[in-house]
């Protein structure tokens, strides 16, 4: 134990040192929920610069181009990585996503092609999921994929798909089994996004900004060897993809939120809304709820993704919602061109978490179902 205790320590030196070294201060903060379209180049530079070190994929077991770092080495790794408030990943899909996939259940073709430029974030990738009519409830997914000779023709909408407007490929749930309904008869297919059967629209958001898009697929196709487990297997498939999504990367983003509940405390301190009892106990039930959740997040046996995911998604946005109460009347005028602050971007955005990844309402009944069983 002393052995393992010495080892994470070195490990939490090494990469502290590392970033102190090299990020450069240019970045610091740039991108994430709301801002990724900011020092978009830079930021995938600095990936780059991440993969020649050694520190991406860090999970990954070493035989697929991983560091292969136990859960208390990856918990290190994302904690001095936000707190270092280095720049929001832009190759996250691929690594935290798609990789964690292709590992547990892609061919070892597959892995050969995907997981090197995956690694050495060489090609981005996108999520196809969500459709206008199957959000949260994702089992009525309706884009379709027929096998025409050697290739899936793919033909069908998606929507709210994160950097589909520079990703190089897209990991598609499409129902390939003609005439199934809701989990049957759906395949996890991997497309690129470059042809002429794919088109992205961006959708403008209350933040002003686009990262999420529309992408239609209109007899778009993907090699037949390219279905990431059996051809009608999708939903196992995807399923597994939404709980490496909700991991232990969390963990970084909780120091993230750490920093911006501190930060916050700090604006009650300055203009005396801190006097305000009810603003003081907010603001302390905010740092309980936090709390909360990295004890959640560090039980002996990982989180449970829906639980977590419903935990995070209610804080943050709850985090917004007290930001502008803690301002007051300013919190409602935006710059010229609607040029918005940070803490106004943030309560914009956490509206959103409470859906994307899926709903709460969603999350709690896989809880109860899934988790509790109780009946329908």
């Amino acid at each position: 134990m002393h052995d393992d205790f010495d080892d994470d320590e070195e490990f939490r030196c090494e990469i502290r040192d590392w970033l102190a070294s090299n990020l450069p201060p240019e970045l610091a903060g740039a991108g994430g929920p709301g801002r990724e379209h900011e020092a978009f180049e830079q930021r995938l530079a600095w990936d780059r610069h991440l993969a020649k070190a050694g520190y991406t994929c860090v999970g990954w077991p070493a035989e697929f181009g991983g560091r292969g770092l136990t859960l208390e080495q990856q918990v290190i790794f994302h904690e001095e990585y936000a707190r270092a408030n280095a720049p929001a990943r832009v190759a996250v899909v691929g690594e935290e996503l798609l990789g964690p996939t292709l590992i547990a259940f892609g061919t070892p073709s597959q892995q050969r092609r995907f997981l090197p430029p995956i690694r050495a974030v060489e090609e981005l990738w996108c999520q196809g999921y969500s459709e206008p009519g199957a959000g949260s409830d994702l089992a009525s997914v309706s884009t379709s994929a027929v096998l025409d000779g050697n290739e899936w023709v793919i033909t069908g909408q998606k929507v709210w798909t994160s950097l589909a407007h520079v990703a190089d490929w897209c990991f598609v749930l499409a129902r390939t089994v003609q005439g199934s309904h809701r989990h049957q008869g759906l395949s996890y297919l991997l497309v690129p996004m470059e042809q002429p059967g794919v088109q992205v629209r961006p959708i403008r958001q209350l933040t002003g900004t686009s990262e999420f898009n529309e992408v239609f697929f209109d007899a778009a196709c993907t090699p037949a060897d390219l279905v990431v487990g059996e051809a009608g297997d999708g939903w196992r498939v995807a399923m597994a993809t939404l709980g490496f999504e909700r991991g232990v990367a969390m963990l970084g983003h909780q120091v993230r939120f750490q920093r911006e509940l501190t930060d916050v405390i700090g604006v009650a301190c300055a203009n005396g809304t801190l006097e305000d009892p009810v603003i003081r106990e907010r603001l302390t039930r905010a740092w309980i709820g936090l709390e909360v959740i990295r004890a959640y997040t560090l039980r002996d046996g990982g989180p449970q993704p829906n639980v977590a995911k419903l935990l995070w998604g209610r804080w943050h946005r709850g985090l917004g919602e007290l930001a502008m109460e803690v301002i007051g009347a300013p919190s409602l005028l935006a710059g010229d061109d609607y040029e918005l602050d940070e803490w106004q971007r943030l309560f914009l955005f956490s509206r959103a978490e409470t859906i994307y990844g899926g709903s709460d309402e969603i999350q709690r009944n896989v809880i109860a179902h899934r988790i509790l069983g109780l009946p329908k």
